[in-house]
């Protein structure tokens, strides 16, 4: 019985992914449902070029390989802005795609250093944006930092992996027939296709649907969206306006919440927030905010009767693990247990006592 080669399931299973991501999307083609079909359009050229032999992918994968790692960094950098990438953004990145499409046409010999280059280049690019920590990514919601910053993590560790590899493998071909190198370079690459594919769709569920036309929505309807003069403000007056806005407006009860959302309604650049909360409190911004929606499904808790799926939606909770998770780093009892055990005598909205600025 015939078989399928793997990379032709990968490239099957690509297209799956980006049939559901663009149906939830409402067919908007972003970079990381473009970044998935380049993932796919990789996986279906390694099957013909190392199993059916096709000559032809042999001129494309190379050139479809240089868009890869351009196209992770610009992807995963716009989680760092208030609007999606323009084309401005991208076109820098496509030089090393043209010099390895003009080397594929006039000399081969140079195309594996070029990717090389490329891929290391691009790999420590990212690490070093995850270096900054999960509040780097602040146009991703709040809840979802974490998750997007270990897919930024997986693409960037998979982007330098897959540098040293290529360059194993071209010795390989170099001092022999490149059997070994081969099959190295066919599991790898199914590999980095298949763990790059989930990490950018991961990474894409993570950024707010309507973040890149959030900037005008928050500053006409918010009243609180003046411009405060951050560069004069210390860390604890920036700590005490986040507390303001938070009690006041109830701002952690936006399941959507981004970093780049508080600080177009704070006024005050998402760096210096996130530098502040993190001086102040020893914590990160998400593990701040979810102290709010903490504290908010406390008081909740133990004055209604609602149900532990509702009281975890309306404090600004998106997912049950996620919710679960937090209030028991928050309080050390599961939020079942903190009901049955009757709660605190009196829950004050707002950060938790531990978190207290006040």
């Amino acid at each position: 019985m015939p078989s399928i080669p793997l990379p032709f399931v990968i490239s099957l299973l690509l297209c799956l992914i980006l049939f559901r991501t663009m149906r939830q999307a409402e067919h908007r083609l972003g970079l990381f449902p473009l970044l998935i079909a380049t993932f796919a359009a990789q996986a279906m050229l390694s099957g013909l070029n190392w199993n059916l032999g096709w000559y032809p992918a042999r001129l494309i994968q190379p050139v479809v390989a240089a868009i890869l790692p351009a196209l992770c960094f610009a992807a995963f950098n716009q989680l760092r802005r208030d609007r999606l990438a323009t084309s401005n953004d991208i076109l820098p990145h496509l030089l090393p795609v043209i010099l390895v499409a003009i080397l594929v046409t006039l000399w081969r010999a140079p195309i594996d250093i070029v990717l090389f280059a490329t891929y290391l280049g691009y790999g420590l690019a990212l690490l070093k944006i995850a270096k900054e920590g999960p509040d780097a990514l602040s146009s991703v919601r709040i809840a979802d930092e974490w998750t997007a910053h270990k897919a930024l993590v997986a693409v960037a560790v998979m982007l330098v992996v897959t540098s040293f590899i290529d360059a194993i493998v071209a010795v390989d071909f170099f001092l022999g027939k490149g059997e070994q190198g081969r099959m190295v370079l066919t599991i790898a690459s199914v590999l980095w296709l298949a763990i790059a594919g989930y990490a950018a769709t991961v990474a894409d569920k993570a950024r707010p649907a309507d973040e890149g036309n959030a900037l005008s929505e928050d500053f006409d309807h918010s009243s609180s969206a003046q411009q405060v003069p951050s560069d004069a403000m210390e860390d604890k007056a920036i700590a005490n306006h986040i507390d303001t806005l938070m009690r006041e407006q109830h701002l952690y009860r936006d399941p959507d919440l981004t970093l780049q959302r508080l600080a177009r309604r704070s006024g005050i650049p998402a760096r210096q927030i996130s530098g502040a909360l993190n001086r102040t409190f020893g914590r990160n911004v998400s593990q701040v905010v979810n102290e709010y929606r903490v504290s908010d499904a406390k008081q909740r808790l133990v004055t209604t009767r609602d149900q532990i799926t509702t009281i975890m939606l309306e404090s600004g909770f998106g997912t049950k693990s996620n919710f679960n998770r937090e209030f028991l780093r928050v309080t050390g009892m599961t939020p079942s247990r903190y009901r049955s055990s009757g709660g605190e005598s009196s829950a004050a909205s707002g950060l938790p006592k531990e978190a207290s600025i006040r």
